[in-house]
């Protein structure tokens, strides 16, 4: 429960400095850690657990970032990628592009993938391998870049 003493404490000081964007994200994380562990009924959830609830509340806040700018409403846009960003300071540092590209050719050596019928292994272990730390949509396509070639 390390995420969600951080939550604690952040809130605390998001209080005390009076900053209202940074209340909304935290008490969002809070709340879903919350409704997380009464779904699990009453188990303490897993880091990989609580880094996938971080990373389906951050693009959540994208996705309605994206749609509020296709209809021109950047009013409505601007907070969600404000608590986008709150959010982001509790999941750990995303691979860079060049490590991401190595832990893709390792593990598609590991499983001797050949082709695009292999996608879907070599995804789901690049996602298990890198715990996290890299967007599943980037992960499926420099999969298929890989794979294509």
């Amino acid at each position: 429960m390390a995420l969600e003493n951080q939550v604690m404490d952040a809130l605390k000081a998001a209080m005390k400095a009076k900053d209202a964007v940074a209340l909304e994200s935290l008490r969002a994380i809070k709340s879903a850690l919350l409704l997380q562990q009464s779904e699990a009924g009453a188990k303490e959830l897993s880091s990989t657990d609580e880094i996938k609830l971080l990373q389906k509340l951050v693009k959540q806040r994208k996705d309605s970032a994206t749609l509020y700018n296709e209809q021109g409403r950047s009013d409505l846009a601007d907070p969600e990628l404000a608590q986008a960003k709150v959010i982001e300071q509790f999941l750990p540092e995303p691979l860079s592009e060049a490590d991401l590209n190595q832990l893709i050719k390792e593990v598609i050596n590991d499983l001797s993938a050949e082709g695009m019928k292999d996608m879907g292994r070599v995804v789901g272990e690049v996602n298990s391998r890198s715990a996290g730390r890299a967007e599943g949509k980037v992960i499926a396509q420099k999969v298929k870049d890989h794979l294509s070639n």
